[in-house]
């Protein structure tokens, strides 16, 4: 580019850093050359001098001044995901507009990649792209083994203001359990702390969250606070309970390890109940035995917030994945006979 421009910073950039907008148009400029830009007096925003990590606003016009050409670079493909990819991710969709997809996430299925991992949402909502836009951002987070409710943003503004939102707890999320044995009193509050345990293997595979006693979080190195809500909606004689949660804090693992700590760990929770254990009506062991699946009972079945832009109330829900459907049919819970939110009457 051999002449001065101006460009103008539309309206999903805002909030962005100068020198990450430039390199993002520009990638073939590196930071150095940006920086000393700036320094000079060359780069401008609004006519004024800027540093390079000055915060953009929309609206506000960039003088960008004479740029070397990029180099020839050749021709890369886009990676892809498959057609078959593409339609599975859109059939998890259960709603949208032009900010926000909602998806259904089915257990199994990994957020994001990791070592050997790259089939996971992260990689599949490239099948999510409409025409030349943005691909969705994940904003948040689920295990891979626990199913329901996760949100993508369609753009970088809605990104930033769901990522708020979720930073400063504005958002209901309620989770559905089938627990081992039915938790004492039938609604409360946990509040372990939590620390990461070292894992097994080369790679620390096997990563797992103790719980520490409140007291001692504040002594003990790498440990943070936690505090999960729960109550009991159903229970199977006192074999099993169908209970809601609500993560007050977002820690990693922390309903499945709050759970077990609370002597009534998730059913199908290897992790955290003991992979070979069933329960026998003592309200421990991570498995029922008989027919029921020995998957994951956990799903995040609620989601409730203020929409980021147009300032409405929006509470999804999502079904059952088909091994807890399964089981909550089994056992005769109705899903229809409990209230959206149990914990709403005593708050």
């Amino acid at each position: 580019m051999s002449q001065v421009q101006t460009i103008t910073v539309g309206p999903g950039d805002g909030g962005q850093r100068l020198d990450r907008w430039l390199r993002r148009m520009f990638p073939h400029v590196p930071q150095g050359r940006i920086e000393k830009m700036c320094r000079k007096g060359e780069l401008r925003v609004d006519g004024g001098r800027v540093k390079a990590n000055t915060r953009l606003e929309t609206g506000q016009d960039v003088r960008i001044p004479p740029l070397p050409d990029p180099a020839p670079q050749p021709a890369i493909r886009k990676p892809r995901v498959s057609e078959a990819d593409a339609r599975f991710i859109r059939s998890c969709v259960l709603w949208q507009d032009e900010w926000i997809i909602a998806l259904n996430k089915p257990p199994g299925l990994p957020v994001q990649g990791g070592s050997k991992l790259t089939r996971h949402v992260d990689a599949l909502a490239e099948g999510l792209r409409e025409g030349e836009g943005d691909k969705p951002r994940l904003v948040h987070r689920l295990d891979k083994d626990t199913s329901g409710l996760l949100l993508l943003a369609k753009t970088r503004e809605a990104a930033a203001a769901l990522t708020e939102s979720f930073r400063h707890r504005n958002t209901r999320k309620i989770y559905w359990a089938a627990v081992a044995g039915v938790p004492s009193p039938q609604m409360g509050t946990i509040k372990y702390g939590l620390v990461k345990a070292a894992g097994h293997g080369a790679g620390g595979e096997g990563e797992k969250m103790i719980c520490i006693h409140p007291d001692a979080v504040a002594g003990t190195e790498g440990a943070k606070r936690a505090t999960t809500d729960y109550a009991v909606l159903s229970a199977l004689a006192k074999r099993a309970a169908w209970c809601a949660l609500v993560p007050v804090t977002g820690r990693t693992h922390q309903l499945r390890a709050h759970m077990a700590e609370l002597g009534h760990p998730i059913i199908g929770d290897g992790k955290y109940g003991g992979s070979g254990q069933e329960n026998l009506g003592d309200g421990w062991g991570a498995q029922l035995g008989g027919d029921i699946s020995k998957k994951l009972h956990l799903h995040a079945r609620s989601l409730t917030l203020e929409h980021p832009f147009t300032r409405k109330p929006l509470h999804l829900t999502a079904p059952l994945p088909e091994h807890m459907a399964r089981t909550w049919e089994q056992v005769g819970w109705a899903g229809d006979e409990v209230p959206d939110d149990p914990f709403a009457e005593v708050e």
